[in-house]
């Protein structure tokens, strides 16, 4: 009781403070309003006049944020990776209202932003080199801000399970940076709290980012808060230069904040920035094709862009707001494309695409069976939901022991990883009729990524079939650190009549791999989209 009363005389004190020095001693370059900032040679302090403080040091980290006098950020700065030096510089803009804090090397240009009377540090990044990983890290402190994603929170860990980034505890559940996190289509704002205090980010613009509308990356490690512009983590594409951005930090006394206005950014002359009068639009008159029970996603992607969007009920939709060039234009079933063609899409006039069919459905070709959908994802299969909440070896998860799975049967009962050190072979029963038995037929089995050069051998009543070559993946754990997105792929066999028996088949799933496992969880293997005997 002493100690919070102590804390409250200590900020009433602090805010008296602050008041005093807004009056006494205003920017150095001039002042409006409640924004005021000081310069010392070193370090640039900036007050935003409605409780947020905050310092930038001599190579552009954040060294120093407090809401209402109470320090956010933890012992090491905040900042672009791991600390990257710069040549740091700062203007007062729209007549004293708005400060413009400029970091910039050869590499990149990073901005900070703030406006009086706004609890927000504004950021945008321009990359004119490739990294093989580009975020921003706000490095909280995590005494303060106790409130944290659970699956990210590595506090009460007995100790590292895998690669020193994921973490066990004594009941066996599992915590890391990669768990938890949404995929790029759905990123808004995610924050961290404390006793009247939060620091929220709100992701902004995507359409510099690598990996597509499903990509996953870190958000969150305990109190750290991430913005991630570009990882090798399970990354299927390559990085996209640009303005990245823009995004924000936006601090609170602990409520959730409404999204912030970002396009008020456009007055500020950022490099790289692409105005809206030279942008383009694409409208979809229609999209018939579509299986009822699916989400539909339509994605446009080159190399210097990448943008998605939602159809309507009809499947007619106008999609806004992209740089001109020519486009990969995709459409997702769940995750998996179901078509494609090239568009191009020009400056101030759109380009208007007649009702398109879709054509690439694996599922419009009938089957004799088939385990799961055809989707591009896991999820139906048995702990499929789990793999981007938690590590497989998770005590929550249920057994990954070798599955008999005969057709027929629930689909949660077939595994949706196959390791080669866990749980394999994977043994799949199902019956044929005579007149089935007496044709050829083809069996396909989808895959969403894949480990080591993972693949399917099979076979089927004793009789092996053709190993196949690897499919091209990421070279990362995938599975392990919270994703199955990798590049779909299916892989068929065409089965002789002569493999085949009337009534009872036996088929078995193994995996093969020129590359040696390091652990059962990290073995050759793959995550399943589906499994199915075709006509």
């Amino acid at each position: 009781m002493l100690r919070l009363m102590m804390r409250r005389v200590l900020i009433v004190l602090c805010l008296i403070m602050v008041i005093a020095t807004t009056n006494l001693f205003p920017a150095s370059k001039g002042y409006a309003a409640a924004l005021t900032v000081t310069s010392s040679g070193t370090n640039i302090i900036i007050n935003t006049g409605s409780g947020l403080v905050y310092t930038i040091d001599q190579y552009g980290n954040l060294t120093s944020a407090k809401m209402n006098c109470i320090e956010l950020n933890g012992s090491k700065a905040s900042q672009i990776n791991s600390g990257v030096a710069g040549t740091v510089s700062w203007n007062l803009l729209n007549s004293g209202s708005t400060v413009l804090i400029t970091v910039a090397n050869d590499s990149f240009t990073h901005y900070y932003v703030s406006r009086a009377g706004e609890n927000i540090i504004y950021m945008a990044d321009n990359i004119v080199t490739s990294y093989g990983e580009f975020r921003y890290i706000f490095r909280g402190d995590s005494s303060i801000l106790t409130n944290m994603p659970a699956e990210s929170n590595n506090n009460g860990t007995t100790g590292a399970i895998e690669s020193q980034d994921v973490f066990g505890y004594a009941d066996g559940h599992t915590t890391s940076k990669y768990y938890g996190n949404d995929q790029a289509k759905d990123l808004s704002i995610r924050g961290v709290t404390g006793n009247g205090v939060g620091v929220f980010m709100a992701y902004g613009n995507r359409e510099k980012s690598s990996g597509g509308p499903f990509f996953r990356d870190i958000q969150t490690q305990g109190a750290e808060l991430y913005n991630y512009m570009y990882s090798g983590h399970e990354q299927t594409e390559a990085m996209r230069l640009g303005l990245h951005g823009p995004y924000a930090y936006i601090f609170t006394t602990g409520e959730t904040p409404s999204y912030p206005n970002l396009s008020w950014m456009s007055s500020l002359n950022l490099q790289g920035w692409v105005s809206d009068s030279t942008r383009g639009r694409v409208i979809l008159n229609g999209l018939n094709g579509r299986v009822s029970g699916y989400p539909y996603t339509i994605g446009f992607a080159n190399s210097n862009a990448q943008y998605w969007y939602t159809p309507s009920a009809s499947g007619g939709t106008s999609m806004y707001g992209i740089i001109p060039g020519t486009y990969t234009m995709t459409v997702y079933k769940g995750e998996l494309a179901v078509y494609t063609e090239n568009v191009t899409v020009n400056a101030g006039s759109p380009t208007t695409l007649n009702t398109r069919t879709i054509t690439g459905d694996p599922s419009a070709t009938s089957a004799i069976w088939r385990i799961g959908n055809w989707d591009g994802t896991p999820n139906e299969f048995l702990n499929g939901l789990t793999i981007s909440h938690r590590h497989p070896s998770d005590s929550r998860n249920l057994s990954w022991s070798p599955v008999s799975y005969t057709v027929g049967s629930v689909a949660s009962m077939f595994p949706a990883i196959q390791f080669r050190g866990k749980n394999s072979p994977t043994t799949v029963n199902f019956s044929l009729n005579a007149t089935h038995a007496a044709a050829s037929h083809v069996l396909k089995i989808g895959i969403t990524t894949a480990l080591y050069n993972g693949r399917p051998s099979v076979t089927i009543n004793g009789h092996g079939l053709t190993n196949p070559g690897p499919s091209s993946q990421p070279d990362s754990r995938s599975f392990t650190i919270g994703t199955y997105r990798g590049n779909n792929t299916t892989f068929s066999w065409t089965i002789p009549s002569s493999y085949l028996v009337n009534g009872t088949n036996t088929l078995t799933i193994t995996p093969i791999s020129g590359s040696s496992d390091l652990s059962p969880w990290l073995s050759a293997g793959w995550v399943y989209d589906c499994v199915e005997l075709a006509n």
